[in-house]
């Protein structure tokens, strides 16, 4: 069975790195274009095109489905099914049409919920305590196909969206593997989804960073969890601005103001949140600096409290 894989960012190159190891026939490996990076804005290439240049597969990195020449190059490769995870362009039913027995897509959530480019990082922002990974048949309308498997994880009270990422990566790997083998086999079973309990996982911005310290500490700490790796909660703190990785819940209350410091202590810095509760910020960054434990860094700059 002839496939071309399509996808991008680290969780599609584990699944890919998996479809090779477990000998699958990759005909052609689609991602999308290098990006300039950094200050140097040198060109990169993607997570996949990395996995697949050190596989020796063909790679291809069109800008659009739109020009009738990249539809042919596609066709030509004669795959038998396409598999996309986390590709990040939408493919027209042209596209779609190509492969004999379908297009299979790994989302990782439980479909209906949380369709859209981020549904990692919003499991961890919405407080769900479970997601998961979908495989599906592809359709043109964004996440709405057919299910074929769904498995289930829970997210870890302290799990961060990368840890959460990883795993799920890790599930998926394996889901589009018994995936392409019973699609090859004529055993995938089809449900329709739910469409009207869908639900939506917009791409993530860096105006959802400000932390809001009036909302619980739960909510907080799901907010500061939900944003890491990127692009991390960030607020001002005697006024200078950081970024916030870690926060942890400090067994007492305060009559104090949301957002007031209240003190420097072995684990971090205590703040007055929401409802009367107290969070302890452990991990930071300044602009500029480096990231640190909280104590470390306010041990060589002392903060007015």
């Amino acid at each position: 069975m002839r496939i071309v894989f399509m996808g991008t960012p680290d969780i599609a190159a584990t699944c890919l790195r998996r479809l090779i190891d477990e000998k699958f026939e990759i005909a052609g490996v689609y991602t999308k274009p290098d990006k300039p990076k950094n200050r140097g804005m040198k060109l990169e290439m993607s997570d996949v095109k990395k996995v697949a240049v050190e596989a020796g597969l063909p790679v291809f990195q069109p800008t659009t489905f739109k020009d009738d020449a990249v539809v042919e190059e596609l066709r030509a490769l004669q795959p038998d099914v396409i598999a996309v995870v986390a590709y990040g362009k939408i493919l027209p039913q042209r596209v779609l049409d190509i492969a004999c027995l379908g297009c299979v897509n790994i989302h990782a959530s439980v479909l209906p919920e949380l369709r859209g480019s981020g549904p990692v990082q919003w499991a961890i922002l919405n407080g769900m305590d479970e997601t998961g990974v979908t495989a599906m048949f592809m359709s043109a309308e964004m996440d709405a196909g057919d299910i074929i498997e769904i498995r289930k994880t829970p997210i870890e009270p302290y799990e961060n969206a990368q840890s959460l990422l990883d795993r799920l990566a890790q599930i998926g790997s394996e889901l589009l593997c018994d995936t392409l083998r019973a699609v090859e086999a004529g055993t995938a079973t089809r449900t329709p989804q739910e469409h009207d309990k869908a639900t939506y996982a917009p791409m993530l911005t860096k105006e959802l960073c400000p932390i809001d310290w009036t909302k619980s500490s739960r909510q907080i700490i799901d907010h500061v969890r939900g944003l890491d790796p990127w692009p991390v909660a960030t607020t001002e703190l005697d006024g200078t601005r950081f970024k916030i990785y870690e926060v942890r819940p400090a067994d007492q209350k305060t009559d104090k103001t949301p957002g007031t410091l209240l003190a420097l202590t072995k684990q971090g810095l205590q703040i007055a949140v929401g409802g009367g509760d107290v969070l302890t910020i452990t991990v930071l960054q300044a602009d500029g600096g480096k990231r640190m434990a909280a104590p470390d860094y306010f041990r060589g700059h002392p903060i007015k409290i």
